[in-house]
C-alpha cells in the first residue's frame, strides 16, 4: 500500500479507520502513518492525524514511542488544527511520561486561555490538565480560575469538562 495516496484518497471516518488498522498491523506500519502526520504537508499531516487517533485508541502501546512527536506537535504554528486535536485527544488517554508534564501544561494553559483556540482543543486541554492536577495540585488554583473566569462566553464542551474539574477541586 502507497500509504501518502492512500491517506489523501478519501476523508471519511471508513477510511480513517482503515488506515489506523493498516497502521495498527506493525510498528513499521505504524512508524510510516506517524512519518506522514508529522509531514510539513498540511493536508496530509490533517488526514494522517485522524487515522493516528483511531489507531492510538486501538493500540494504545504502538503510539508510546512517539508522545514527544505528539507534544512537540502542539508547538507547530503552521499546523491543521486537526492535527492538535487528535494529538491532544491521544494524549488525554495515553500515560504521559513526566518529561512532557511541565511542557503540556504550558501548552494546554495556552490553548484554553485563548479565546481563539477552537472548542475541542480547548476541551481536550481541560482534561488533560485535569489528569496533571492530580500530580501537581499547585496548579489547581489556576485552572480553577481560568475556568470561572471564561465560563460566561464559552461553550457546552468547555462548560462540561470545566463542571467536572470545578466539583473534582470542591471536593
Amino acid at each position: 500500500m502507497k500509504l501518502a495516496e492512500e491517506i489523501l484518497k478519501d476523508h471519511s471516518k471508513p477510511h480513517a479507520l482503515k488506515i489506523a488498522d493498516h497502521a495498527c498491523a506493525s510498528r513499521k506500519n505504524f512508524k510510516e502513518l506517524m512519518k506522514f502526520f508529522m509531514s510539513d504537508d498540511y493536508r496530509l499531516a490533517q488526514r494522517a492525524a485522524w487515522s493516528v487517533n483511531w489507531a492510538a485508541r486501538k493500540k494504545p502501546e504502538m503510539v508510546t514511542p512517539y508522545i514527544g512527536n505528539l507534544v512537540s506537535v502542539l508547538e507547530k504554528k503552521e499546523v491543521h488544527d486537526a492535527v492538535i486535536r487528535n494529538s491532544l485527544r491521544v494524549l488525554e488517554d495515553v500515560e504521559l511520561p513526566e518529561e512532557y508534564h511541565g511542557i503540556l501544561m504550558n501548552i494546554c494553559f495556552g490553548f484554553v486561555e485563548d479565546p481563539k483556540t477552537p472548542n475541542a482543543i480547548k476541551a481536550f486541554s481541560l482534561s488533560i490538565l485535569e489528569r496533571l492536577m492530580k500530580i501537581y495540585p499547585e496548579i489547581k488554583h489556576e485552572l480553577k480560575l481560568i475556568i470561572e473566569e471564561n465560563w460566561d462566553h464559552e461553550t457546552p464542551a468547555f462548560k462540561s469538562r470545566g463542571k467536572k474539574i470545578l466539583k473534582a477541586l470542591s471536593k
